[in-house]
């Protein structure tokens, strides 16, 4: 087997292009037991997101988990499905296209892809994409506004696996995180002000949850900022939209397992505040910027009736930012941010570089 990809024909003459690769986590192709299992493999054997020791951990998940939750995940995914796939491939791939024409009005030279880290469109097969097609420049923006190792890191990951089976290779930058730019905080703050002009502002019995996805409580004692970037996140939205202590509360969704997970939890929280008499909530999930499972079947459904359940009355999921306009020009203010020493570098052919080169060996021959 070789031991690099195989390099796309040598064009004569052109520019290298830049490119922006954004990336979201990763969905089965169906809603369907099959599809799922292949997923779940996937997903659930990067050490990064199961920090269990291998030995442990393999014979759970093909010997229990991969033969019992697949059928009941196709279950939730078939409830939430559009006619054009899962949602979140359909928001990041629309967010891609938004994206690329707000870059080209304002007259970047950028071209846009998108991928999923677990599923398809691959990282790699992406990657080899937009190297095909002249990039050497790329930019990766995982779609997590707060850093974890478990999401992330597992782009850098997948990139850093591709870089190591290339033989020319482009230049790769990521971006960390995004959890504290003004912009993004901004369009949070406008998707829920415009779901408070339909619903009104919350009541003295009413509140605005705002959940995270939830990680083990050992990721954060062992060092990674998730959990703090978070509560700033938290923070700065509240603080944009005017409310007081007591008035919101920050949670945590998708817990897996009996360990113990980031707290307060989204769906104990929820069941609290209806028996505290609390009549209304309002739920927003600052982290994810497309909808996908965890917002529309765990959140706006599982949610309420959760909440309901337990006494509560008015209960309103607040969408992801998804093709919001708002949302569209942060990320392509994000991007211009990032790739501005990249855009405003002179493009240079290879036969002009080839010159540089030759004018710098005489000028070195004649010393």
């Amino acid at each position: 087997m070789p031991r690099y990809l195989p390099e796309p024909p040598y064009r004569h003459g052109t520019a290298g292009h830049t490119a922006v690769l954004l990336v979201n986590l990763g969905t089965p192709d169906a809603p369907d037991a099959p599809s799922l299992r292949r997923y779940l493999k996937q997903f659930l054997s990067d050490p990064r997101v199961v920090e269990i020791p291998r030995l442990l951990w393999w014979p759970i998940l093909n010997g229990i988990i991969l033969n019992t939750r697949p059928k009941k995940s196709a279950a939730k995914y078939a409830s939430i499905w559009m006619p054009d796939g899962s949602p979140l491939r359909v928001h990041t791939e629309r967010q891609s296209a938004l994206l690329a024409e707000v870059l080209n009005r304002r007259n970047l030279p950028v071209m846009v892809d998108w991928a999923m880290r677990y599923g398809r469109p691959s990282i790699p097969d992406t990657l080899s994409r937009l190297k095909a097609q002249g990039a050497e420049r790329i930019l990766l923006l995982p779609m997590y506004p707060q850093y974890a190792a478990s999401t992330t890191a597992t782009v850098v990951d997948a990139a850093a696996a591709w870089l190591q089976q290339t033989r020319n290779q482009p230049e790769l930058r990521f971006v960390r995180h995004f959890h504290d730019d003004p912009a993004y905080i901004a369009a949070l703050a406008a998707s829920v002000s415009k779901h408070w002009e339909i619903h009104g502002r919350p009541g003295a019995r009413d509140k605005l949850l705002l959940s995270f996805h939830g990680l083990p409580k050992r990721s954060l004692d062992l060092g990674d900022p998730y959990f703090c970037e978070c509560q700033k996140t938290a923070r700065l939205l509240v603080e944009a939209l005017g409310l007081l202590q007591g008035q919101y509360q920050v949670s945590f969704q998708s817990r897996f397992g009996k360990a113990e997970w980031l707290q307060p939890y989204t769906t104990a929280t929820l069941e609290q505040w209806a028996r505290d008499g609390v009549e209304r909530v309002d739920v927003i999930c600052p982290g994810f910027v497309a909808d996908c499972l965890e917002t529309l079947e765990e959140i706006a459904q599982e949610g309420r009736e959760d909440f309901l359940a337990a006494g509560g009355r008015e209960y309103h999921y607040i969408p992801a930012l998804n093709e919001n306009p708002d949302w569209i020009e942060a990320l392509a203010d994000l991007v211009r941010g990032e790739l501005s020493d990249w855009l405003e570098r002179p493009a240079r052919s290879r036969e002009e570089l080839a010159a540089s080169a030759q004018r710098a060996g005489t000028l070195g021959g004649k010393n």
